[in-house]
């Protein structure tokens, strides 16, 4: 289901850009990697793999940013989360051309059949080697088209909205764990859930034994001056919600999000996560 802001005006291709910044970091515990994030430019026709730090206008192009945590024994979970974003770059120039009318339903169903391709193409390849047995992946994608934000999300990687009329940060993506359900339904709050044992026990990811998985899709409105935060959990391992808004706001240089995921990244490891953790800052001006 798609969800839309309805104080919303549309806004002309010509007049808005975005400014992206990306890091990802082994953190200080794990031995390798297993997160992976992906910026790219597109339309129906090439794409192009952006850099870490960048920014662009979107007259002529669309945008996916995406970050993936793989699982999985020795190297498969680093496997994994590399899998899900390179199926991205091949999959969206083709998912252009069946949305390019901009249809809600058009782009809601083209994220549904993207998670499906990507989630079985894990299978495959966790079923084919014995040293990807049972490879996971979560998946946050945020696909941006002038004015709109559309997302799909599997997992407890998420997706973050900072609305510069509103204020204030909101997840837009739900996580995929028995403690999530519990804090989304006011049953233990933003401590207790960060605390919770079984917090990191996903009940949706991508690959593994799963027969099918039913991403959750949906849309944000977007104007000239918002920010979108797409992380690992591992960010959030170290940062609570109010952290992630300061440090995104209040030490953020009017204007660039230069730097903003390093700074970020960096907050998450000093303030105690174990875990990879990434960070993908995007902001429409």
């Amino acid at each position: 289901m798609i969800h839309t802001h309805a104080e919303h005006h549309d806004v002309q291709p010509g007049t808005i850009s975005l400014r992206w910044s990306g890091c990802t970091d082994r953190g200080r515990y794990r031995p390798n990697n297993e997160d992976s994030f992906l910026a790219l430019q597109f339309d129906a026709r090439e794409v192009h793999r952006l850099g870490k730090i960048g920014e662009a206008s979107m007259a002529d192009h669309d945008f996916a940013f995406a970050v993936s945590d793989g699982m999985g024994g020795a190297q498969a979970g680093e496997f994994a989360s590399q899998i899900a974003v390179e199926k991205i770059t091949t999959l969206l120039p083709r998912s252009f051309k069946q949305a390019a009318k901009g249809l809600d339903a058009g782009i809601s169903d083209v994220m549904i059949e993207l998670f499906d391709q990507i989630h079985r193409a894990l299978v495959y390849v966790g079923s084919s080697y014995e040293e990807c047995t049972g490879m996971e992946a979560t998946l946050s994608l945020a696909w941006f088209t002038p004015g709109w934000m559309y997302f799909g999300h599997v997992g407890d990687s998420r997706i973050y909205t900072l609305p510069k009329v509103k204020g204030g940060i909101k997840q837009v993506s739900q996580d995929d764990t028995y403690v999530g359900w519990l804090y989304r339904n006011g049953q233990i709050n933003e401590r207790e859930a960060r605390t919770h044992p079984r917090r990191n026990v996903l009940q949706k990811s991508l690959g593994g034994n799963n027969q099918f998985v039913e991403p959750q899709v949906g849309a944000v409105a977007f104007e000239p001056g918002d920010i979108f935060l797409i992380c690992s959990d591992g960010l959030i391992d170290g940062l609570y919600d109010h952290h992630l808004l300061d440090l995104l706001h209040t030490e953020q240089k009017p204007g660039t999000v230069e730097e903003s995921s390093r700074r970020l990244v960096n907050a998450a490891l000093d303030g105690g996560s174990r875990d990879n953790t990434t960070a993908l800052v995007v902001e429409a001006f």
